[in-house]
């Protein structure tokens, strides 16, 4: 069972940056594929982001691509969401995932953090 605990949200004026952490507790941390979801209020949760476990190759949404960059320290068992250009839009709760799939519907990934709150202010 893997336990996933985000961290770093809060809130931030339009164009500013935040930086994301999760730490995962698996000792077997390296071979899953992680990922950033969100989800704001009276809307589904959403694909942010993907890093593979193996090529450590990445994947965005359209809305966040060239803005967020998702990275991972294995050695640390950590997994980091770098946001920046923010926009009001962005508002949500962050989540932190994990999975031994490559799908990125949230069904997908069977574990979850608590989530992190991020406000982004016009």
């Amino acid at each position: 069972q893997v336990q996933l605990v985000e961290s770093g949200g809060g809130l931030v004026q339009a164009g500013g940056s935040l930086k994301l952490s999760c730490a995962a507790s698996e000792r077997t941390f390296s071979t899953y594929n992680m990922g950033w979801f969100r989800q704001a209020p009276g809307k589904e949760r959403e694909f942010v982001a993907r890093i593979k476990w193996s090529t450590s190759s990445t994947y965005y949404a359209d809305s966040v691509k060239g803005r967020f960059t998702i990275s991972r320290d294995n050695a640390k068992n950590t997994v980091y969401l770098q946001m920046t250009s923010l926009k009001p839009e962005d508002t949500a709760a962050y989540y932190c995932a994990a999975t031994h799939s490559f799908a990125v519907e949230p069904g997908s990934w069977p574990y979850w953090g608590q989530g992190t709150q991020v406000i982004v202010s016009s």
